[in-house]
Formats: structure tokens, C-alpha cells, sequence
């Protein structure tokens, strides 16, 4: 760990935050010399923290030892200039266990997803967090998605138990939840937008004072997510209408044209600008070429007007 706790804080609060895809050869393992080049071309633009192996990073889809050597590599890469935070979860079991390697491999903090599968009651996902919080001595983001979504109260315990909880990031888009989230827990937490596409909720979230969010198009139009987060922050309500016409709801409609499309679609989009990163593994698959040929067209109209 590079950075202080109030340093990642800053960082995660205030800034756009970038989450690589991971690379995979032409026999889906995992690529290293391509991800180094990816990450180093990643902190080249004007990001405040990196979120390797997240959902982008399919961290569903990679094992402990995978995991580990993305990490390290991430942090050697990277060598101090951004905060950089991994993943962890599935399990207690398992979320220990991949706490425990980021924080060996010299993570500044984790990125807590959901229990897999099961249903959960709110005081059982209360515990599964807690536990893994108290395994490690990093940072951790508890991910508010799937069936790991924690309400207000519950928020609030965890923050109560665990100190070195440092934020929240909201996968569901429940602005009216989020609201109550960050009117209850206040300032103990800083709050990170996440639905897939972030971008489409960034005035949303704004409104309410959550500041940023995670972009996973900067995996293929890097300086037009800068941009838009530039005018987001500065209140240039033209340039965010712009971009979210010409860009965002076209790319939404296309990714909803399939489940796991918010992932598989950011790697065909990497692919088109010559950033290759191989395809998807299972259960995910990747776009057809009718619709990477669409993607091509949207990314293509937002170099025209210089996006």
C-alpha cells in the first residue's frame, strides 16, 4: 500500500475513476505483457484511481492465482502514481482470501462484491462484509449490487463496525435508496457511482452528492470520458446532453441487447481502437459483428466531433 487512507479517499471521491479490462491471449489466459501496456497507457490520461479485476476486469471469471499476478502487476505498473484497488468477495472463504493477496501484493484497497448466488438477509450481509473487512488492514469499498445490496441501516452498522470502510458504490441506479444512504451515513463514507454505464446516471448522482463514478467506456474512448466528466463537474450542461445523446444512449441500447453486454462490449470496443484484450470468458459472450460494427460507428462519430 502506496497511499494513506485519506489519500485513496481523496481519490476515490473527487476524480474520474478508471476499471481495466484484463487481457487474455487467443487461449483465454491471461496476458500480462498486453495488461502492462494497458495500464501504462491507462495513467497516461487524467484518472484519479485504477480498479483492476473488477467487474469490467471480469474478476468472476479469474482464479486466486490470476488475481494475484494481476494485482502485482497493476501495482508495479502503476508504481505509486494512482491509488490502485482490486476485488475481493464471492464467499467469506474466498473474499479473505483475495483480500489477503491484494493486500500482499501492495493493493491499496479492495472492492467488495456481493455473496454469490443465495439470497441474503441484511443482517447476514452485515457479517459477510464485516468479516472480510476485519481480515485485512487495506481499504475496503463495499459494493452496493446484486444480492448484496445493504439498506441505509445496514450501511450505517457496517460503517459503525468496520473502520477501514472507506466508501460505498452503488450498482443498482436506486437513486431514491442512495439519497437515503448518503443523507444517513453522511460524510463517514464517500460514495461511488457504479451501474453499468455509469455516465447515464452521472447528473443523477451529482444532484445527490456523489461526485464520481467508475467509467469502463475509457477502455476504448478514453479522452471523451475525460471530457464528459470535465463538463459534469464544471456544469457545462451542453457538452454532457451532447455526448449523452450522440454517445451514451446509443451504446445503452446497444449493450441491453444482451446480458453481460456492459463487460463484453467494452472488450469488442478495445479491440476496434487496436487495444486488443482477447474475448470474454463463459458465461459471458462477445458481441456479433453487426454489433461491433455499430460500436465502431459510435466511436468513430465521437472522434468527428472531437470527443
Amino acid at each position: 500500500m502506496k497511499f494513506s487512507k485519506q489519500d485513496v479517499i481523496q481519490a476515490i471521491g473527487d476524480g474520474l475513476l478508471s476499471f481495466p479490462i484484463t487481457d487474455f491471449d487467443n487461449n483465454g489466459q491471461f496476458d500480462e505483457a498486453s495488461y502492462r501496456e494497458r495500464l501504462a497507457w491507462f495513467i497516461s490520461h487524467d484518472i484519479s484511481a485504477v480498479f483492476v479485476a473488477g467487474g469490467t476486469g471480469e474478476f468472476f471469471n479469474l482464479s486466486l492465482e490470476e488475481y494475484r499476478r494481476i494485482v502485482q502487476v497493476a501495482v508495479e505498473v502503476i508504481d505509486g502514481k494512482l491509488p490502485v484497488i482490486a476485488s475481493a468477495g464471492l464467499s467469506v472463504a474466498t473474499g479473505k482470501a483475495f483480500a489477503s493477496a491484494a493486500e500482499e501484493a501492495g493493493a491499496d484497497g479492495i472492492l467488495l462484491m456481493p455473496p454469490y448466488l443465495t439470497e441474503c438477509p441484511q443482517d447476514g450481509l452485515v457479517d459477510y462484509a464485516r468479516q472480510i473487512c476485519d481480515s485485512t488492514a487495506i481499504n475496503v469499498i463495499y459494493y452496493n449490487r446484486g444480492n448484496g445490496i445493504l439498506n441505509a441501516t445496514s450501511v450505517q452498522a457496517l460503517a459503525d463496525a468496520c473502520p477501514n470502510l472507506i466508501g460505498l458504490k452503488d450498482g443498482k441506479g436506486d437513486i431514491q435508496a442512495l439519497n437515503k444512504i448518503v443523507k444517513t451515513v453522511g460524510d463517514r463514507l464517500t460514495y461511488i457511482g457504479g451501474v453499468p454505464t455509469a455516465e447515464i446516471f452521472a447528473e443523477a448522482y451529482l444532484s445527490i452528492g456523489v461526485n464520481t463514478y467508475s467509467s469502463a467506456v475509457f477502455n476504448f474512448v478514453p479522452d471523451m470520458a475525460v471530457a464528459f466528466y470535465r463538463a459534469l463537474r464544471a456544469g457545462d450542461s451542453r457538452v454532457v446532453k451532447q455526448i449523452t445523446q450522440d454517445f451514451f444512449i446509443p451504446f445503452i441500447d446497444l449493450r441491453d441487447q444482451k446480458a453481460g453486454y456492459a463487460v463484453s462490449l467494452i472488450k469488442a470496443g478495445a479491440d476496434i481502437i487496436g487495444r486488443p484484450a482477447g474475448k470474454v470468458r463463459a458465461p459471458l459472450t462477445m458481441p456479433t459483428l453487426e454489433e461491433c460494427e455499430h460500436l465502431s460507428r459510435l466511436i468513430e462519430q465521437q472522434k468527428h466531433n472531437n470527443l
